[in-house]
């Protein structure tokens, strides 16, 4: 009896350590086999704090079968669910579950890239953001103002404070993520830029540097222009007169404005209308990059008051009014432009005449024309 006692318990630990095996085998075999994907790579998004069951179902979501249990338990075995790190990551097809744990592990991440142009507005800026499938939308209908405060800004106008980069981020990453390094890239840039300004310039805080460089950035994308068309503006402001720059029209006009300028868009009040109003606009009207940026307070050193297109990206000078209207009667009314009328843009059928041009800061109407760069408002 005892023999036959002895043989049974002999055969079922034999038995079991057969199982055990046969299903240590199986979950070895299981963990080196290559997936079968049904596409070459496919995203994947693992959230801050995802547990080893949070990730297998984030995996099954985005279309990669992962067996959960056995996912559950390789990684919690291997103590790699401690080392799990949360981000944006690739299932390759042929991986092997356990080559998928160690990169997550390891936190080798995918990466994407966003682009903000110089020149372009803030409503671009969130534009951009919106359409890029990588990035999670999480600001939704958020007010500017509370936007500025999450961000610790005591600016509540967002515009201009987002600087024009092409920026790295993991697919995941969240639109106020990227904001957010954005803002705090200009804020880096706006303090050295303004640590380099020249003396005597008629901006007095870094914030008017900005709004100043957001001009010269949309009147002018050639380098060699950037800051005589700066000292332009400087003498300008210097004496009294009329900055007068289309931007800030448009700006000002917003959805109104359809490609071209006309007289009564000049004459109509905004807060940005440089035509109605003396001095730099309360905002921003764009992104500037880093050499508007330092054009705006490293000013050339000239006597010109007048500039207008050539039609070519670059610009002509003059000092006075007399040699400025020879100048737009050559590059504007020789070209059948609309000096009205931003050069570039289509011009009117009929011309009109140039304006009437007084050389005082009230109805100087001589304005500085706009080449205007990166996209319209």
């Amino acid at each position: 009896m005892k023999k036959r006692l002895r043989f049974y318990v002999l055969w079922s630990f034999l038995l079991i350590v057969l199982a055990a095996a046969a299903a240590v085998g199986a979950a070895w075999h299981w963990m080196h086999s290559p997936m079968q994907l049904s596409a070459d790579k496919i995203d994947f998004v693992v959230d801050p704090g995802s547990s080893p069951r949070t990730v297998a179902r984030a995996l099954n979501e985005a279309g990669v079968p992962m067996w959960e249990p056995g996912f559950v338990w390789m990684a919690r075995l291997s103590e790699l669910d401690k080392q799990m790190k949360a981000g944006g990551y690739q299932a390759i097809n042929g991986d092997t579950p356990w080559r998928l744990l160690e990169r997550l592990a390891r936190g080798d991440m995918t990466q994407r890239q966003i682009t903000f142009l110089e020149g372009w507005t803030y409503r671009q800026i969130r534009q951009a953001l919106r359409a890029n499938p990588d990035v999670k939308q999480t600001l939704g209908d958020t007010t500017d103002e509370a936007l500025m405060e999450r961000l610790g800004s005591d600016i509540q106008h967002p515009e201009g404070l987002f600087f024009p980069d092409t920026y790295i981020f993991t697919p995941g990453s969240t639109d106020f993520d990227l904001l957010r390094r954005a803002y705090q890239e200009g804020q880096r840039i706006l303090r050295d830029t303004w640590a380099q300004r020249q003396p005597d310039i008629p901006v007095s805080t870094p914030y008017e540097a900005l709004v100043l460089a957001s001009i010269i950035e949309k009147e002018t994308g050639h380098g060699p222009d950037r800051r005589r068309v700066s000292g332009v503006f400087t003498n300008r402001l210097k004496v009294g007169m009329l900055l007068q720059t289309d931007p800030t029209v448009i700006y000002g006009m917003g959805d109104a404005y359809q490609g071209r300028i006309r007289k009564r868009d000049l004459q109509t009040d905004t807060p940005w209308n440089t035509y109605t109003r003396p001095g730099l606009p309360p905002t921003p009207i764009a992104a500037a990059g880093r050499a508007a940026l330092l054009a705006a307070v490293q000013p050339e050193q000239h006597k010109f008051l007048f500039f207008v297109s050539r039609g070519n990206g670059t610009s002509e000078f003059s000092v006075n009014l007399s040699e400025h209207n020879r100048n737009v009667s050559r590059y504007i009314l020789g070209q059948g432009q609309n000096p009205a009328a931003p050069p570039g843009r289509n011009p009117a059928p009929s011309p009109a005449p140039a304006p009437p041009a007084g050389p005082g800061p009230a109805g100087d109407q001589g304005a500085p024309q706009v080449q205007a760069q990166g996209q319209d408002q």
